[in-house]
């Protein structure tokens, strides 16, 4: 049986890639896990939650349990996929083109990895559901954090496109001229989308690993 990738730590790997972008050093975060997750969740969604945390575990129908190997291997291809693209970049365009080559490749794997993450997450919820009670409540509660955090995380991913821009902007600024198609900066910048997009990635999926985890817990 293949395994999954290993438990991944996407969060702390971008904010300090994002920081040595931009030229500044991370910082520890401030307050409780707790409070800082009640600041990023609006009073409606927080009702939403609580609810799910309360309510007790209903009963749900018999059904054929999942086939979670089937699921597990489509995670690992669609991650893989993802990581390939990555991997390319934004072809070798000079950077005579201005950041927009890298700014459609940082958009482009940024809703690729939006819309493969939540659909996995949506599949891997109607499985849940389906497993019993334990795991139906689970499933209510991720969908209830994915509609709280989405907001939040999509504002604070989209660090990740500025931070870049301003990087690119910089070095162009402080580099040869326009002549010059391939300046010695070039290869460095591209190296550190790829480790940007990467930690993305890995951020992305870890609550599709987490469901993939309670659907094989006995």
């Amino acid at each position: 049986m293949q395994q999954l990738p290993p438990p991944s730590v996407g969060a702390p790997t971008l904010a300090r890639l994002l920081a040595r972008v931009a030229g500044a050093t991370p910082s520890p975060p401030a307050g409780s896990a707790v409070g800082r997750l009640g600041a990023w969740i609006d009073w409606p969604r927080a009702v939403e939650l609580s609810r799910a945390l309360e309510a007790p575990a209903a009963e749900v129908p018999d059904a054929a349990p999942a086939d979670v190997e089937s699921l597990a291997a489509e995670y690992r291809d669609i991650r893989a996929g993802l990581a390939a693209e990555i991997e390319a970049g934004p072809g070798p365009a000079a950077a005579s083109a201005g950041f927009a080559p890298f700014q459609r490749h940082i958009q482009a794997m940024q809703r690729a990895m939006l819309s493969a993450a939540g659909r996995l997450r949506g599949d891997l919820r109607e499985c849940l559901a389906a497993a019993g009670p334990g795991p139906a409540r689970l499933a209510g509660i991720d969908a209830q954090m994915e509609a709280a955090l989405s907001p939040r995380e999509v504002a604070l991913l989209a660090a990740t496109a500025e931070a870049f821009a301003a990087r690119f902007e910089a070095l162009q600024a402080s580099g040869p001229g326009p002549d010059e198609t391939a300046p010695a900066w070039l290869p460095a910048l591209r190296h550190e989308l790829r480790d940007l997009l990467l930690a993305e990635l890995d951020l992305r999926f870890q609550p599709v690993e987490g469901l993939l985890a309670a659907l094989r817990s006995p």
